[in-house]
This record gives structure tokens, C-alpha cells and sequence, in this order.
């Protein structure tokens, strides 16, 4: 099988499954999205979504967040990891919001990586989410993925990213939340379920037979 038909009967596959997959975290508009994915970092969805409505009730806009005491913010957020600089960083973020663009949380990627705590992965998590963008935003489920199924090699996340882009010109979106799906729940880090692996026959991951 070339290369080319490869690619494109891996997307058909997690196109034809995930089409209507959407993020885990829970949210209600542009605002508690990005605070939503700036927690995620390295945790749970599960876990953001536990502490984020205590959040978001002291805390409902970006003006109330960028007063915020941070003893506050981080005695809310505290089960979360890293809290200590997620408080410093939502804080922060919407201090920027305010004083840089008026109060409205921008919707490009330039401008939502100036803000603090917001890396590419974040803003293209926000914009694909949000907008439906046809980006793609790797994390860590879809690092492992994309390399168990020898889409990438690179050794990070960026690299991986541009990797993607050069193999998948359209249905990104769909294909990120797939592979975060699919990474999350089969394609595990530690005991992944190969016997319930819906692309198991692609699969370049040289441990697999052991698994099986």
C-alpha cells in the first residue's frame, strides 16, 4: 500500500467513527472553553471539569477574572496539577483580554497565543472547538497516536504537528478529537486495548503483538 492511500484510508476510518466527536470538557461559551483548556494541560479532562463550575460561578466573565485574588483562584483550582501557575496564568490571561482587546477574547492564533498560559496546542484546540477550524492540535494522546499509526516521527509536539498538516489537508478538527478519543480510551499509554483496536492492522507499534 503507498504512503498516500495509507493516509487516506486512516482518515476515512476515524472520519467515518468521530464525525461527531466534540471535547469532553464541559463549557458554555468562548470564555470558559479557553479556561477550560488552559487547566487541561497536562490533567484530566474529568478533573477540569470538577472544579471549573465553582470557577466560573465566583469568576463568570473575563472582567471578574482579571481581579481576581489568586489565593482565591488557587484554592479552587487546587486538585488541578501545576495549579500554581495555571492561577497566575488564567489571572493574567484575562488581564490581557481587558487591556489588549477590549474585553473580547480573540479568535485567531496569533493573538490567542499572546496570551499567558495559551501555547499553539491551546489556541488550536480553542479555534478548532469554537469555530471548527480545519487545525490541528496536538496533545499528548495525539502524539502517541499519530506515531503508533507511523503518521510521525518527530521527537515534539510541533514537529508532529506539521507532520499532520503535510499528510491531512482537510478534516483536522475531526481527526484531533478522534485521536484524543482513540489515545484516550484504546490507543492507551500503558495497557493499550490492540483487541479493540478499530485500526489495528495499520498499526506500526512494535509492541503490539505482545499486547495481543
Amino acid at each position: 500500500m503507498t504512503n498516500n492511500k495509507y493516509h487516506k484510508e486512516i482518515e476515512k476510518l476515524f472520519v467515518e467513527r468521530y464525525k461527531d466527536a466534540k471535547s469532553e470538557l464541559k463549557y458554555n461559551n468562548l470564555y470558559e472553553l479557553l479556561i477550560c483548556v488552559i487547566l487541561s494541560a497536562q490533567c484530566t479532562d474529568k478533573r477540569v471539569n470538577i472544579v471549573t463550575p465553582a470557577l466560573f460561578k465566583k469568576y463568570p466573565n473575563v472582567k471578574s477574572l482579571s481581579k481576581a485574588n489568586i489565593d482565591e483562584v488557587k484554592d479552587i483550582i487546587k486538585s488541578v496539577s501545576f495549579f500554581n501557575n495555571k492561577s497566575k496564568n488564567i489571572i493574567n490571561m484575562a488581564k490581557q483580554v481587558m487591556s489588549n482587546f477590549s474585553g473580547e477574547i480573540p479568535l485567531n492564533q496569533d493573538s490567542l497565543k499572546s496570551l499567558s498560559g495559551v501555547g499553539q496546542k491551546t489556541a488550536n484546540v480553542v479555534l478548532l472547538e469554537y469555530l471548527g477550524k480545519n487545525v490541528m492540535a496536538v496533545d499528548t494522546h495525539v502524539f502517541r497516536v499519530s506515531h503508533r499509526l507511523g503518521l510521525s516521527n518527530a521527537k515534539n509536539v510541533e514537529s508532529t504537528e506539521k507532520d499532520l498538516n503535510k499528510i491531512f489537508k482537510n478534516n483536522r478538527s475531526i481527526l484531533h478529537q478522534g485521536f484524543v478519543l482513540f489515545g484516550r480510551y484504546v490507543c492507551k499509554a500503558v495497557k493499550p486495548e490492540c483487541n479493540n483496536c478499530f485500526v489495528y492492522k495499520y498499526c506500526k507499534y512494535e509492541r503490539k503483538m505482545e499486547i495481543l
